[in-house]
């Protein structure tokens, strides 16, 4: 019986050990390049927004499998208008230095956000806001927005016109606090390690640029206690076959990214490791509009009517990616098809290259696009698609970081752009928009497509919304200032052993819900 009773307490000290060691085990997880900033209010790029949604927790956030869920706020009521929302917020919260978090942490952060000032790129994702336009542009004072804190747990939120995903916009950086008492001690400096204070499931504990960015568990997260793994690490890869070698070296845990070439035989012999999914986005190509010819819907018209999507998704991609002709994506939720001239069609294309003026002598045009072997024969192909109609094409690849900065002061011709993100088609119709900033990359407008998305932006009713939405994006896309292509296909690679991480459609996964099988 002692001898029983001696053997069952060694297994169950070494079981012990076992979890704590699974515990201490680093989730080491390859990224698509390095961040630009760790400030979520400044944050562009998706990449960025892997790391910020372990570190910082909004209102709403997600579950394990990617659904919207209470996040800060345990809940909120709408009003029968729908333009006023009041969240009550957890009692629990702090900021990772023990400094209670109250909902005037979320009026400053959304003050801060559209404080022209700051100037952040993403300030047009909550445009919905009382004010929030007149305040960003500076033609108000920043306590004009329509956001309120009742009391330390109530937080009133006020909108222009009716906005039914609210909560899903409510998932991203942009909405998330900040930490006053950090920023106002430290300046820009606040994001650096040794001033970190956020209010997510994880801590920034180091940043090596080029080499990693550690994060360390946040002992003040009110779900503390269900965070079961201590460290996680993001790695900058930025070429798919780097990332690939490193996951079969064990160097990786989890890579979003991965040779195509790779495929068949991943699939033959560690098919429990793939994990692909359709993302709610979309590829697309953007004009300047504002320079020749470019400013001829004619000319774009023909370079659309050029481009073979099927061939592009099955010979050149080949892992299951969608071709679209739209721009919002035919995965998301309430997606509506457009009608419109979309079909590959090369005499109309000559035809209308023509008409412009631009076929007696080669059209000669720049096409840019971010560094990738994998993505970098997808406009090689629509190169040769163009030369079919006597356009010669120059390719120009530089850095993510380069190609978005470059979009973003109207340094192009055609370039290669993509929007990832919500369930829902509006989030990429607005992207047309005059009135929407930097996102607006080809500077396109039309007051016609502007009506239109501003009179559904009036609308409460789903239904009805989105029916004026697929009004506007029929009227902007028979001008042509974007060529839909397709909608990316995640290619996940995932160590069995890590449980915890589910396909979802935004292919965003905190790690709080990670832990060691």
């Amino acid at each position: 019986m002692r001898l029983t009773r001696l053997v069952a307490m060694c297994n169950l000290v070494l079981f012990s050990c076992s979890l704590l060691a699974q515990q201490d085990r680093i989730v080491d997880i390859g990224n698509a390049g390095e961040p630009g900033t760790l400030d979520p209010h400044l944050y562009f790029t998706n990449l960025e927004e892997h790391i910020l949604k372990d570190l910082f927790m909004g209102l709403t956030t997600m579950d394990s499998k990617g659904a919207i869920i209470p996040g800060c706020a345990k809940n909120w009521h709408v009003s029968s208008d729908q333009l006023t929302w009041t969240f009550q917020l957890r009692k629990d919260l702090t900021w990772s230095d023990g400094e209670p978090l109250t909902a005037k942490d979320f009026v400053f952060g959304f003050q801060r956000l559209l404080n022209p000032e700051t100037a952040a790129p993403l300030s047009f994702f909550l445009y919905s806001f009382k004010n929030a336009k007149e305040v960003n542009a500076g033609t108000l004072p920043i306590d004009q927005l329509g956001v309120a804190a009742t009391d330390n747990h109530t937080l009133v939120v006020e909108l222009t016109q009716p906005f039914p995903f609210l909560p899903e916009r409510l998932l991203y950086p942009v909405a998330y606090p900040v930490p006053r008492h950090a920023l106002e001690l430290y300046g820009k400096d606040w994001i650096k390690p040794q001033n970190w204070v956020s209010n997510g499931a994880f801590v920034l504990n180091e940043w090596r640029p080029h080499e990693f960015v550690e994060l360390a568990r946040n002992s003040k997260f009110y779900e503390a206690k269900n965070v079961r793994v201590k460290t996680v690490r993001y790695y900058p890869i930025v070429e798919a076959v780097t990332g690939y070698n490193r996951y079969l070296a064990d160097e990786l845990d989890v890579i979003s990214n991965y040779p195509s070439g790779v495929h068949e035989t991943l699939l033959s012999d560690r098919a429990q490791e793939v994990r692909n999914a359709a993302l709610q986005s979309i590829m697309y190509l953007v004009f300047n509009t504002q320079v020749e010819p470019f400013d001829d819907v004619r000319v774009r018209k023909a370079l659309a009517l050029a481009i073979d999507r099927e061939l592009i998704v099955e010979r050149i991609l080949g892992l299951g990616e969608i071709a679209s002709t739209t721009l919002s994506p035919p995965v998301v939720d309430h997606h509506v098809p457009v009608v419109y001239d979309h079909e590959r069609n090369l005499d109309a294309a000559r035809l209308l290259l023509e008409e412009a003026g631009v076929a007696d002598s080669p059209l000669n045009i720049e096409l840019r696009h971010i560094s990738d072997d994998e993505t970098k024969d997808v406009y090689v192909a629509i190169s040769s698609m163009w030369r079919e109609i006597g356009v010669d094409t120059s390719l120009h690849h530089s850095t993510l970081a380069d190609h978005f900065g470059n979009l973003n002061q109207g340094n192009f011709e055609v370039a290669q752009a993509g929007w990832f993100g919500e369930n829902n088609p509006e989030h990429y119709i607005e992207l047309l928009w005059s009135k929407i900033g930097a996102a607006n990359y080809g500077n396109y407008k039309s007051v016609a497509f502007d009506n239109l998305l501003e009179a559904a932006k009036q609308e409460g009713d789903v239904e009805t919304r989105v029916k004026i939405l697929n009004q506007a994006e029929t009227i902007a896309l028979r001008e042509y200032p974007v060529i839909p292509l397709y909608v990316v296909i995640t290619r996940n690679l995932v160590n069995p052993e890590l449980q915890g991480w589910f396909r979802n459609g935004r292919n965003l996964h905190p790690a709080r819900y990670f832990y060691w099988n």
